[in-house]
């Protein structure tokens, strides 16, 4: 009776989250139809979904399995260039927009994926400062490597230099895909609000059924005491690894939603570099650790709140300073804590009452 009550409890919790997205997007479709968006804050709606992803996928990471990882924007990267270079040479091959963005998101996943796997191999064995310090340099190197590649198609197949568009020896007919620091140029604009808040749908169907599995629970195991996990039985390497690969997964789909709503795609610090990643990391912390939904509203807010204080210029980062400062005593302070939950167990008891 008790298991049922508590599994009762997380499937009511989790459709709360799910109705949250569903009723955001309802709001933002109602707004955008009615004329009453601007075109700006439309043009924020993609970026947004893609920071959403990223925030929720990064708490499987900081908050479920308890390490700090700060080369989150590096595997964003990673999937939003494999999904476009498949998309930009496949888009006279696969004409159907739709299926060949179904196969650009597989692509950017696995290979963001696979990524998480290698990177995860030697660094899952560090802890702490050491972790975030690797994982901060993995995503720096991936910036690095992809500003200085120079890829280039023509009838005789691929080429690839390391120094310049010329070094590729390509035919007069020959088509430079990748031109180093200037990118990718030309990805076709499949990504939509709409596929956006899909895909949040399902990256919060992956994470959340993940977490309340067996396996999510030898996670948060691991995460609890590592050593009591081990004398079990729980096999900390393997489920360290689900975790991260995952998490990294996830922020390859993040990447290509990104990367097919930009007409050129560059590796530039803004928005692939250390910054992007302490970004996120501050999504998860103003959210709550461990608290998935807290990081959705947390990307929602922090993401919206610049634009929508833009015409208040000179007080614009004074109320975005109060907002964090907020949300950090709302979830961290020891006397908001007690409060919340002598709330909601007031709000708790007057509901059972009335039934």
């Amino acid at each position: 009776m008790m298991k049922m009550k508590a599994m009762n409890k997380t499937t009511k919790t989790n459709f709360i989250t799910y109705l949250l997205v569903i009723v955001i997007y309802i709001v933002v479709q109602t707004l955008v139809m009615s004329g009453s968006m601007s075109s700006l804050m439309q043009g924020l709606l993609v970026p947004l979904c893609a920071y959403v992803i990223l925030a929720v996928s990064l708490n499987l990471t900081v908050g479920i399995l308890g390490e700090l990882s700060l080369g989150h924007a590096g595997f964003m990267c990673v999937g939003a260039f494999s999904s476009a270079f498949f998309s930009k040479c496949m888009v006279d091959v696969i004409p159907s927009a739709g299926l060949r963005f179904f196969f650009a998101l597989l692509i950017g996943a696995v290979t963001a994926g696979v990524f998480g796997i290698l990177i995860g191999i030697p660094v899952l064995r560090l802890k702490g400062d050491y972790l975030a310090i690797v994982t901060l340099a993995f995503g720096e190197i991936i910036k690095n490597i992809v500003n200085i590649m120079f890829i280039g198609k023509d009838a005789n197949g691929f080429h690839f230099s390391t120094k310049d568009a010329v070094s590729l020896g390509m035919e007069p007919d020959g088509v430079i895909i990748v031109n180093g620091p200037q990118g990718i140029t030309g990805t076709p604009k499949d990504s939509t609000f709409t596929i956006g808040v899909i895909l949040i749908l399902i990256t919060l169907f992956i994470v959340l059924n993940l977490i309340h599995s067996r396996s999510g629970r030898a996670i948060m195991a691991i995460r609890d005491n590592r050593i009591a996990a081990e004398s079990v039985g729980i096999n900390v390497t393997k489920y360290k690894m689900m975790a991260f690969s995952v998490s990294a997964a996830l922020a390859g789909v993040a990447g290509v939603i990104y990367a097919h709503n930009l007409a050129t795609l560059t590796a530039q610090p803004k928005n692939f570099g250390y910054n992007m990643s302490i970004m996120i990391l501050v999504f998860v912390v103003l959210g709550g650790i461990g608290n998935i939904r807290g990081s959705i509203i947390a990307a929602i807010v922090l993401t919206l709140l610049p634009e929508l204080l833009r015409g208040l210029s000179d007080y614009r980062m004074l109320i975005y300073a109060i907002v964090l400062i907020v949300m950090m005593l709302y979830n961290w302070s020891p006397k908001a804590i007690q409060w919340r939950k002598k709330y909601l167990y007031f709000l708790k008891f007057k509901v059972e009452e009335e039934v």
